[in-house]
């Protein structure tokens, strides 16, 4: 007969759970945005969020094996706001605690509120290389300033989130500047953004100030977003 060694068992067991602690954490430092399907989002919103939204115009019923005979249900209020809060962030590819971090920056400053959060999601590095054309997406702009490619002020910054300043110059760093495969995908700011500047001969940018709201081109109810934090 055989019997259970417990103080062994429980040796084995707590050994697991101390080695499983490190993993836990390593997967959430890596999933630090969302890398799931662009197009599902865009159909569950109804609108191009996560860049080319061709296939919204073949296919805009909502995401799943029946979506096309299932009817979009008339949503409550809480889930307006909160569905209007989750298009923020996978607009601007901001995840829960840093858009609450960014919205209580925004509560803090003077003026309107959601004005405010959209001027500070807009002064994000990674979002300013997007806008300057340095990048063709946010995504890849994310990646860009990761990368160590970007540089502010001359200085090289890897933290996607940092808050830029009026005056601020971002560029490419001489290596990466060198880089064909990097260069080739600039395709310089829109006229449109005039909070932004571009020198093309340069391949250099500049932050003159933080937008007003109606400058930036997305459809966000920032006043929803301010209801639902105000629960």
């Amino acid at each position: 007969m055989q019997f259970f060694n417990y103080k062994k068992g429980y040796s084995i067991h707590f050994k697991i759970f101390i080695d499983a602690v490190p993993t836990l954490k390593n997967q959430s430092n890596i999933m630090a945005r969302y890398n799931g399907p662009k197009t599902k989002i865009s159909r569950i919103f109804g609108e191009p969020i996560l860049g080319n939204g061709k296939w919204l115009t073949k296919n805009s019923n909502p995401p799943g094996q029946h979506g096309a005979s299932r009817k979009r249900k008339t949503l409550g209020e809480y889930a307006v706001q909160l569905k209007e809060k989750q298009k923020a962030k996978y607009t601007y590819g901001v995840l829960e605690r840093q858009f609450r971090k960014t919205f209580e920056e925004a509560a803090r400053l003077k003026g309107v509120t959601g004005e405010n959060l959209i001027k500070l999601l807009e002064a994000r590095l990674d979002n300013t290389v997007f806008r300057l054309g340095i990048a063709p997406s946010r995504p890849a702009a994310r990646q860009l300033v990761s990368h160590k490619h970007v540089t502010v002020n001359g200085v090289v910054v890897n933290i996607p989130s940092y808050q830029l300043k009026p005056g601020d110059k971002i560029g490419m760093k001489p290596k990466s500047g060198d880089n064909s495969s990097l260069t080739s995908q600039i395709r310089g700011k829109n006229p449109k953004f005039n909070w932004l500047d571009w020198n093309e001969a340069e391949k250099q940018g500049a932050f003159i100030t933080y937008p007003e709201r109606e400058s930036v081109p997305e459809n966000i109810k920032e006043q929803l977003i301010v209801e639902l934090y105000s629960k």
